[in-house]
């Protein structure tokens, strides 16, 4: 009796320990049972501690009470509702749960949360509409809902906020209009409700008495009309950005009454008219960017006198001259007035008075000479004339501008010798030269441009050897030289060029041979030497170069055989017709489908037409030895073949009787016997396979046809070789046989019985997109195919994302996965590692589920999956259907398709990435699709549309076919007019 009266003494002294928790502190315990953790951030909230001030993310007062006044919970991946009981602590000023995945709408009781006065609920998964009790937290000075699924309008209670100075809802789904009643919230410093399907409304005049407001962000808010007079009573305004609209009109002249302005952004609406005068007012204004519209005239004087960073007018209708005024402006650092009408000579003394950095004038009219002062301050660092009239020499002050980093002046009329200097300047990676008429030779100090990536000199008059000292530039990536006059042997050293991806050296008068060693560039994609006069035998080691799919070596004196090596290659283009070429025909191109890259050499032998004479009896006697050989193999097959088929009867009757005695589970009426499919399970009928099994093309009595996947047992793997969390089977039968949508593949039956697993679905003849367009068969895909495939699987997808309840989350959208019925329309396909209910229950993956290309970027590295990443994944689809290229291919070097479309955009224009089979009568719809497919691989992923989205701006395409073109008629490289709404989504600095 004794020791238990001791033990139980022990045990009462222990009470305090275990319950010593503070009020608060069981709160916060109440809202981590209310959240999924699987991170374990929330794991230091220890129910035995006596106050949660050192638990992670709260932050208590230093009072003697020790309050909690913050709870910061920012990128935990946290997921569940909105946690209510933080409402409950007394002192709590301070909450933010940014970037989680805080699901369901905002309760009523929010406004319990009395003494808030930061509240950050951005990037969550919040739905439904706004509670009116929002505005009734009397301390509220920050509320940031961006990047959400809200819908319905705003409240109109919000204009009751008295202190609130930050108002962030961007990125969400509100479809009403943006209320007058915000104007009664005089003391916002901040409104960003950008990119928000809003109705088509007019901007509110009330905005105007929002007298200390200095970000004003409505981007994307589908707006009307003109800007209301009243704005002009912004005096405090910094950042004005109304681009991606619908506004017209002129701009309006009371701007310049916004006398605290850095940043004016109205790109991309329907403002017509002339630029207005007053700009000398604007003291503070560094960026201007008015492109994308509609207005004429001339660049007023005074706007080229401001202390500008950036000033931007090109995709406009801008006519006439640049004043001359410019030159005389000393703060004037970029100058962009790309793809406009402006014509004229450009001013003599342009930067001399000024740090000028950039000049792009490109697709203009203009003419005359190239000012001698652009490096008159030595920080010239991009010099963009491409597209014009400009004539003369290169001035030799140029040559001396060590600040360029881009130089660009092709497509004018320049001529003469370009100065020495110009070859070697050490940071210019990119020099373009070409399609001028510059005569001369490529200089030896091209030695000192160490820098040098892409160096593009064709279609001039160049002449003299190319030097050695080109073998020095080791960052050298492409080099393209044709339609020159270039002389000489090639010179040996390029061989040193490791980096080297395109050597185009067409139509010159080199001669002699391919140098030796050029094994060594294991870069080379294309390799153009045509139309010169070199000499020699085709080096067999070209066919070690792993990445070469361009090889033109035709209208030359090469001599000799064929390198067998040459079959290593993976070749899209073959061509060494008109040489001097002899010998027999690597088998592999032995075919009539090559036989034009061999036309042109007499001696050359082999089975095709016309290219070489009959042989006689040794040629007969070589096939008595083949046929011999043919029937051993014959035999030995066919041995093979009856032990197979006796093994395989045998597994079949053994699998067939353990089916029967199962039950199949149907989801559709159908009218054919379960049974008789497993008679088609035949290795003749197999017409695919994956990581997780086989697929069978299965002809049933009733002539109807079906597609059969047999899954294999365990788990399914991924294109990388990682487990999937759940069993493919399962997600597959779970997902399809709940879901119906005329553009998601049709589960007809289901059958599992041990190691047996069967999936019937409705039969696709056309197969998968991804394999019907990069076939032999790709042709079939003109364009507007191409179109309706990308709407219908659009459609599909967002019927899975908005409409299926809970929604699902694909998670291997690519072309392989778009199956196409006999009209090549479309059906989303392969649901195996789909996840369902992400919305309410999104859960850090444990790990990559995908296939390489499709995989958005904050997936790879976060393990986070929402439905932004099956957007990212349709957008490469999309840029393949446009381009006909594949997600991964060496063309691209590491970069995968999306890297290199963005770069050869902006590189080479859009001409260079589309689909050269598409025909060019659809290039306006073309581009705005391929807008489409950028804005959803955004690396960003609140820069990406929702697919409901996606749809609605591919349909968009249709409807509206205005199309912005160059002065050439060709679309412009940048941008087109009517491209989507949010190609550019670009917060204010």
């Amino acid at each position: 009796m004794t020791t238990m009266a001791i033990l139980l003494l022990f045990f009462l002294s222990l009470q305090p320990l275990t319950l010593s928790l503070n009020q608060e502190g069981i709160y916060l315990q109440r809202v981590k049972l209310g959240l999924s953790d699987p991170t374990g951030v929330l794991s230091n909230w220890n129910e035995h501690d006596d106050t949660p001030c050192n638990w992670t993310g709260v932050t208590c007062d230093n009072s003697v009470t020790r309050s909690v006044e913050s709870v910061d919970l920012s990128n935990a991946c946290l997921a569940g509702p909105f946690p209510t009981f933080l409402c409950s602590l007394p002192s709590l000023s301070n909450l933010s749960l940014f970037n989680n995945f805080i699901t369901s709408s905002l309760p009523l009781n929010i406004s319990e949360c009395k003494s808030l006065t930061h509240l950050n609920l951005a990037q969550n998964l919040l739905v439904g509409q706004l509670p009116d009790t929002l505005s009734d937290m009397p301390e509220l000075r920050y509320l940031n809902l961006d990047g959400n699924n809200i819908s319905g309008d705003i409240p109109s209670t919000f204009g009751h906020f008295r202190r609130l100075e930050s108002l962030i809802l961007t990125a969400n789904f509100f479809n009403g209009s943006i209320p007058a009643i915000l104007g009664n919230i005089t003391s916002l410093k901040l409104l960003e409700l950008a990119y928000n399907p809003f109705v088509p409304s007019q901007l509110s005049p009330e905005l105007g008495n929002l007298s200390n407001l200095e970000i004003l962000w409505l981007s994307g808010c589908n707006l009307v009309g003109s800007i209301p007079d009243s704005f002009g009573q912004l005096s405090q305004l910094k950042n004005l950005d109304l681009s991606n609209n619908r506004l017209n009109g002129s701009i309006p002249s009371f701007i310049f009454r916004l006398t605290s302005i850095v940043q004016i952004e109205l790109f991309n609406n329907s403002f017509s008219g002339k630029l207005p005068l007053g700009w000398s007012n604007l003291k503070s204004l560094r960026r201007f960017d008015a492109s994308m519209n509609q207005l004429v005239g001339t660049i007023p004087d005074e706007l080229c006198e401001l202390p500008l960073e950036s000033l931007n007018l090109y995709e406009n209708q801008l006519e006439g001259f640049l004043p001359k005024s410019i030159a005389q402006s000393p703060n004037l650092y970029e100058l962009k007035l790309f793809t406009n009408h402006l014509n004229g000579s450009l001013p003599v003394e342009l930067g001399k008075n000024s740090p000028l950095t950039t000049l792009d004038l490109s697709g203009n009219q203009f003419s005359g000479q190239i000012p001698a002062n652009l490096c008159e301050n030595g920080t010239l660092v991009e010099l963009l004339l491409i597209s014009n009239s400009f004539t003369g020499n290169i001035p030799a002050s140029l040559g001396k501008c060590r600040s360029l980093i881009r130089v660009r002046l092709r497509t004018n009329g320049l001529f003469g010798e370009v100065p020495e200097g110009f070859w070697g300047l050490p940071h210019v990676y990119l020099l373009d030269l070409g399609e001028n008429s510059f005569s001369g030779s490529i200089s030896g100090m091209i030695s000192g441009a160490i820098n040098l990536s892409i160096l593009h000199i064709s279609n001039n008059q160049f002449s003299g050897v190319i030097p050695s000292e080109i073998g020095s530039l080791g960052k050298l990536v492409e080099f393209s030289g044709s339609h020159n006059e270039l002389t000489g042997k090639i010179p040996a050293t390029i061989v040193h060029l490791g980096q080297l991806g395109t050597l185009d050296l067409s139509d010159n008068e080199l001669y002699g041979e391919i140098p030796t060693g050029i094994h060594s560039l294991k870069q080379l994609s294309e390799l153009n030497l045509a139309k010169n006069k070199l000499s020699g035998n085709i080096p067999s080691e070209i066919g070690s170069l792993p990445d070469l799919n361009y090889l033109d070596l035709s209208e030359n004196d090469f001599s000799g055989k064929i390198p067998l090596e040459l079959q290593n290659l993976k070749l899209n283009r073959l061509n060494l017709s008109n040489n001097k070429l002899s010998g027999d025909i690597p088998p592999l191109y032995a075919r009539n489908v090559y036989r034009d890259s061999f036309v042109g050499n007499p001696g050359l032998c082999g089975d095709l037409a016309g290219l070489c004479p009959l042989k006689g009896g040794g040629k007969n006697q070589g096939y008595l030895w083949i046929l011999r050989l043919i029937y051993i193999l014959a035999s030995v097959v066919f041995v093979v073949g009856v032990v197979w088929f006796v093994w395989k009867y045998r597994h079949i009757k053994k699998m067939k009787k353990g089916v029967t005695l199962s039950k199949w589970r149907s989801f559709h009426k159908f009218g054919f016997s379960e049974l008789e499919i497993l008679n088609c399970l035949d290795e003749d009928n197999v017409i695919g396979s994956g990581a997780s099994g086989k697929v069978y093309k299965a002809v049933l009595s009733n002539d109807e046809v079906v597609a059969v996947k047999k899954i294999r047992g365990g788990p399914k793997n991924d294109d990388t070789g990682v487990g999937i969390e759940r069993d493919a089977f399962e997600v597959e039968v779970e997902t399809l046989g709940k879901i119906r949508h005329k553009n998601i593949v049709k589960l007809w039956c289901c059958c599992k019985t041990g190691d047996c697993k069967l999936l019937v679905y409705e039969y696709m003849p056309n197969g998968s997109l991804g394999d019907l367009l990069h076939s032999s068969k790709g042709g079939l895909l003109d364009w507007p195919t191409r179109f309706r495939i990308t709407l219908e699987a659009a459609e599909g997808l967002s019927y899975l994302h908005h409409d299926c309840v809970p929604p699902i989350v694909h998670r291997d959208v690519k072309s392989n996965n778009i199956l196409l019925d006999g009209q090549f329309g479309a059906r989303i396909a392969d649901f195996g590692v789909a996840k369902i209910g992400v919305n309410k229950g999104t859960e850090c993956m444990s790990a990559i589920a995908g296939s390489c290309g499709y995989i958005a970027p904050e997936y790879a590295y976060t393990l986070r999956v929402n439905e932004k990443s099956d957007i990212y994944s349709f957008g490469v689809v999309i840029l393949e259907l446009v381009t006909g290229k594949r997600p991964i291919d060496p063309e691209f070097g590491e970069k995968d398709l999306v890297s290199w479309l963005c770069t050869s955009l902006n590189q080479k224009g859009i001409d260079h990435v589309l689909d050269p089979n598409l025909d060019s009568t659809y290039k306006k719809q073309i581009c705005r699709v391929l807008d489409i497919g950028l804005l959803c691989t955004s690396p960003l992923p609140i820069n990406r549309p929702s697919m409901r989205k996606v749809v609605k701006l591919l349909q968009e395409t249709v409807l509206d076919d205005k199309t912005k073109m160059t002065k050439d008629g060709k679309l412009s490289p940048y941008y087109s007019e009517d491209a989507a709404d949010e190609v550019q989504f670009e917060k204010p600095s």
